[in-house]
This record gives C-alpha cells, structure tokens and sequence, in this order.
C-alpha cells in the first residue's frame, strides 16, 4: 500500500510534467539508447564501484521504465499500482536502514544514466540525498572543437589524478585552474588526504552557494568555487566557521551574478564627454575648494628592471605635473606575488591613498580582494576582461597602433618573412598579432609573420625568427629603462644596430588624468554601471590618446602618410581593423558578410590571421610566470595546432 510520501513524491512528479510540457520539452527521463546513435564515441572505460553525485544522475539508459518518472525521476504511476507499492517499500527501508544495494549505471558527458535501481535514484531524489553507491561504465565520446568535450576531456584527466567526481566547470581550463589555485599540477595523482579536504571544502562552499540561490544561476558551483578561491585563497578555507563562508560568499555573490551572466563586462571604448564649458566653469566658481587626493601605484617591477613599470611611471610622473596641487601619489613597486600584491594594498591603504592603481593583471585577484576589503576605496586593476564587479580595470587598444606598425613593416620588408614576438597568451595579444598581420597584409599580400612567445621557457625568439628568415621583427614595445641600446617595436636585426624603426607606445599618464579628473569631478559613479551589473572596462584606444605610433625619420615619408591616412581614419571610426575578408590559419571567415568583429569578439580573440606562421603555445611550453598571467586572463592554452 502506498505511503503519504508516495503521494507527495507523485505530485513534484506531476508539477515537473507540467512545466516540461507547457516548455516544449521530454517530460520524461532521458534516454541514453536515444542519444547515443547521434554521437561518436571513443569507446568505454569501467569505472568500479563510485558514489554517484546524485544530482548528475538525469535519466535511464534504456527506454524501459522510463513513462514510470517524470523529467525530475519523482513517481508518475498512481497511489493504487504495484510500483506504488514498491516503491514504498523502499522508501520505508531507505528510512529504517538505508539503501545499500549499488546501482548500476552508465556515465556518459559526467552524466549518469540507471541501468538497473531506478526506484532507488527516485526515492533518494525525493528524501535529499547527495549521492548513490553504483557500479560504473563510462562511454567516452570521441574528441572534438566543442566547449562542452574539451571540458569533459579536462574532466576525465581531473578524475584520472583525483577520483574526484564531484566538481564541474561550465568554462574550459577549470580543471588547470583548480589545481592551480590549490598548489597541485596536472599529472600527480591526489591522496586520499588531498581528496578528503578539497570533498570537504567544496561541499562547505556548495552547501552556502545553494543556501543563496545559486541554483538559480547558470554557473556551476565549480565555477563560483575558482571565484572564491582566486580572492581568500585555498589556505585555511577548512579552518573557517560556516557563519564566516557565508560572510565572504555574500561579499562575493555579485561576481558570481556577474559570471552567470556570461562574465559580462561592459568595454569602455571611449573616454566621457567633458560637460559644456560654461556649465563646468560655474561648477569650478562655486565649488569649495577639494582636498588632494592621494593616489597609489603598485607596480609588479622597479623603473630600473621593467619597461613595463617604466612607462606606467612616466604616466605618474605626467600626472603629479599636470595635477599638480590636486594630488599626491605614492608608489609601491618591486611588487612580484599575489601575497606581496595584497601587502601593498593593505600598506597603501594605511598611507591614506584613496585611488590605487594596481599596474599588472597578476595583481587582479589580490585587487578584488582589497576591493571587498576596503568598499570605499576606488581600485582599478591593468588587465582586460574581467567579470568583477567589486573594481574596474583599464588597458589599451593596442591592436590599433600594431596595424599601423604592420603597415610599416611590410613597406619595409624586402624578403617577405617578418618576425613578431609576443610575450603572454593573455586576453587581447591574438588582437594585437593578428592586426600587425593584417597591415602587413594590406600592403604586402603575400608576407608572412612569424610568431615566436617571450614567455615560453629558455626563449630566444630573435635567434629563433632569424632562423625562420625573419629580416624584420617586431619586438616588445617598451624602452629599456637602463638606457641600454636594446631595441624596441619594429626593428631590422643586425642591420644599424637593430635601431627601432616604429613601435607602438602608451601613454598611461593621459589615462590616469581622465580617471582622476573624473574623481575629482564627482562623477566617478555618474554611468552607474554598478546598477547593470556589468563589469567596467576601460579600453581607449588612439582616438583617446592613451594609444599612438612612432616612426624613425628614415622611414620615406610618403610610407608615413600612408599611415597616418589610415590612423585618422580608425581615430574617426571610418575604417575597422576586423572587417572584411578576415581568414584564419585554417582558412574560416572570421568576418562573415564582412562586418566587423565586435569588441568582446576582439578582446576574446583566440585564433590566428591566415598569414601568420606559429601557433598559441601550451601550458607546459610556458614560464611559471607566465602560468600565473593565465590563471587570470589566459584563454589560449592547451591549444595544439594552429587554428
């Protein structure tokens, strides 16, 4: 006889069916047999006896019993049936002694599918169990270009190493990422140690992410998990009270919206109108006057050791001329670590600094984390793409003045074969080769460019493209700050000294004026982007000012006309680097119906221009610091082949 829990059961069976119906979808279990002929596989893998997280646990493997459930595996069959009964029965066995029988089961896509123990799966869906014993075989689907089965093959090494069938990604490179973030690599296997306590922290985050309704949104707790982890850290995560997780989640839980939101962020391509001049002169007339504000710069080198910090320096330095009165900065440079990152902040912070600008997309996790730390301080990190919204970030179009260096390059290039040299795999370098590729394109159809990584292990990327015949090669942008005769940009190798013939340059200092006029201002938070939750990305290019070229005066000036032609068209956004017949190393369009890629589409740019001879790097090709670039802002890795 059926129990009152039988007909409870039975009604969330028979809402799940009505809502399947009314949304066009199967309102009964999935049927593996149904699928598997539209897919190929690879063949199969017994995986023994597994607890099976029993919310990946969707449907059946045969079309048996499958109009006996509905979509969400609660009973159909009414109160007076023999299945009513038995199932019952189980339930009542479940309460008393605990179902120990295995299932059997297939795993197909970190799905599970019951062979045989479809009423268990049911009756401990109805009573909220986290998972099921079962007996194992996976079918392995054959490799492919999807987002979906390159997650599933980084899943399986993941299981390989750790056993570990509890966790999930709905973006690629999670797997790399976790690992990373807790101090493990891909090929060491866990112990029984490292399983328990990373089981146990995930439950703790998962049981506080479903308390706040992150079921709700289209991220997996996997996902939110690398958040938190990238911001508090893996150290001491088990040592926390839940009352405290719960604190740091909710600090979190507007990035996590964010990401769910397909990690929106809104590029800011152009920097605000200044307010009409009589307006904003009477505003300065009756304004009492402001207090200094005083700015923060932490640096990942020293002047003297990065081009890098060099030229965001010079920015600082234009800054405290041409804001002289109104601000007083500091600096903080020498800065290598996450740690040492967040021992800056805290110590800037302690100085009075009120705007701190952190100068390296390393420092973006410890700048999240200072942001939630310190929620009146206005931070902004140097890095694109970020989904945060707790801080903005900045960076440049670089990609713009590289077209116009490529122009130059293929005027000038007598043999056809042009080296480039890219440092980190990062959000924005395939922009930045691939348009130097297209204006060497644009005026030298059939040249080629080289590409060679910096930050591959024990590099030496000159010697390498004069190997491949490079007899340009277009070099990192930045001067040396020791004044040593390095060249930079676009240079001839050998030939005048390698005397730098164009380069791409920034000037952060206009940037930083723009930003600190807008806080002086009072409209900082006049956009209200905060309200959209999207992220804030500043990304000008040339027509702001903070990009721009420059040429050696041996270049013939009618190539420099040419060029500047062209410049004054991007600034006047009449003509787009990305459109047209735009080709990638395997020949696909990239710009179909020649329209131009979009800013996400650019910034996200992860193949390369039919004219370039090299390929994005793989994880273990790279330096350990380079590795730490990607944990952020990678989206290159683990790509084999040229695209």
């Amino acid at each position: 006889m059926a129990i009152p829990e039988y007909s409870k059961a039975r009604k969330l069976a028979q809402k799940a069916y009505r809502q399947d119906l009314e949304a066009r979808r199967n309102p009964y279990l999935q049927v593996l047999d149904e699928l598997l002929p539209y897919v190929e596989t690879a063949g199969e893998a017994d995986l023994g006896l597994v607890e099976i997280p029993i919310s990946r646990v969707v449907g059946t493997k045969t079309a048996g019993r499958t109009r006996a459930f509905a979509g969400n595996f609660m009973p159909l069959l009414p109160e007076t049936s023999e299945f009513a009964d038995k199932w019952s029965s189980l339930y009542l066995s479940h309460i008393s002694e605990g179902i120990r029988e295995p299932v059997i089961a297939c795993e197909f896509m970190n799905y599970y599918y019951i062979i045989e123990g479809n009423k268990r799966v049911s009756v401990l869906k109805f009573s909220d169990a986290v998972s099921v014993s079962g007996y194992v075989t996976r079918i392995i689907p054959a490799p492919g270009d999807t987002p979906e089965l390159k997650i599933y093959y980084e899943y399986m090494n993941f299981y390989r190493l750790t056993g570990i069938n509890t966790v999930y990604f709905s973006r690629e490179g999670g797997f790399s990422r976790l690992c990373r973030l807790l101090g493990k690599d891909l090929n060491t296997p866990w112990d029984q140690e490292d399983r328990s306590r990373f089981s146990s922290a995930l439950l703790r985050f998962t049981e506080v992410f479903e308390e706040r309704g992150g079921g709700k949104l289209s991220i997996t707790p996997g996902d939110g998990l690398l958040v938190y982890l990238g911001v508090y850290g893996w150290e001491g995560m088990l040592d926390k009270s839940m009352d405290q997780l719960r604190r740091e989640i909710a600090l979190l839980w507007p990035d996590l919206e964010s990401l769910a939101a397909g990690g929106a962020v809104r590029l800011v391509t152009q920097p605000a109108k200044s307010e009409a001049g009589g307006i904003a002169a009477i505003k300065k007339l009756i304004a009492p006057a402001r207090p200094k504000i005083s700015v923060g710069f932490v640096y990942p080198g020293t002047t003297k050791t990065s081009g890098w910090t060099y030229a965001h320096d010079l920015g600082r330095l234009y800054l405290e001329d041409c804001m002289a009165g109104k601000i007083n900065t500091r600096v903080y440079d020498g800065i290598q670590s996450a740690g040492e990152s967040m021992g800056a902040i805290d110590q800037a912070v302690a100085d009075g600094c009120q705007v701190i600008f952190t100068a390296s997309p390393r420092f973006l996790d410890s700048s999240i984390r200072a942001s939630i730390r310190y929620p009146g301080l206005k931070i902004l990190n140097c890095s694109l793409n970020t989904y945060s919204g707790h801080l903005r970030t900045y960076y440049g179009r670089l990609y713009e003045a590289k077209f116009l260096v490529g122009m130059l390059a293929g005027i000038l290039s007598d043999s056809g074969r042009i080296g480039y040299i890219a440092d980190f795999p990062i959000f924005g370098t395939a922009a930045a080769v691939n348009a130097f590729a297209l204006g060497v394109q644009m005026v030298y159809p059939e040249a080629k460019v080289l590409l060679a990584w910096s930050s591959a292990k024990d590099s030496d990327c000159e010697k390498y493209l004069l190997e491949q015949g490079a007899t340009l090669i277009s070099g990192p942008e930045m001067i040396a700050p020791s004044g040593s005769p390095s060249p930079y940009g676009l240079y001839r190798p050998g030939g005048d000294d390698g005397v730098s013939l164009a380069s791409a340059i920034w000037h952060w200092g206009k940037f930083y004026h723009r930003i600190l006029q807008t806080i002086l201002n009072g409209n900082w938070s006049r956009g209200a982007y905060e309200l959209s939750g999207e992220s804030i990305n500043y990304w000008w290019g040339i027509s702001s000012g903070v990009i721009d070229v420059i040429a050696s005066k041996s270049i013939p000036s009618r190539s420099l006309q040419l060029m500047e032609l062209v410049k004054k068209q991007i600034v006047n956004d009449s003509f787009q680097i990305f459109s047209g017949d735009v080709r990638d190393q395997g020949g696909t369009l990239r710009t179909p119906g020649g329209v131009s890629l979009s800013p996400s589409q650019i910034v996200r740019m992860d193949w390369l221009a039919s004219n370039v001879e090299g390929r994005l790097p793989r994880p273990e090709e790279l330096s350990s610091e380079a590795l730490q670039m990607l944990e952020t802002q990678g989206i290159f890795m683990g790509k084999d082949e040229p695209l």
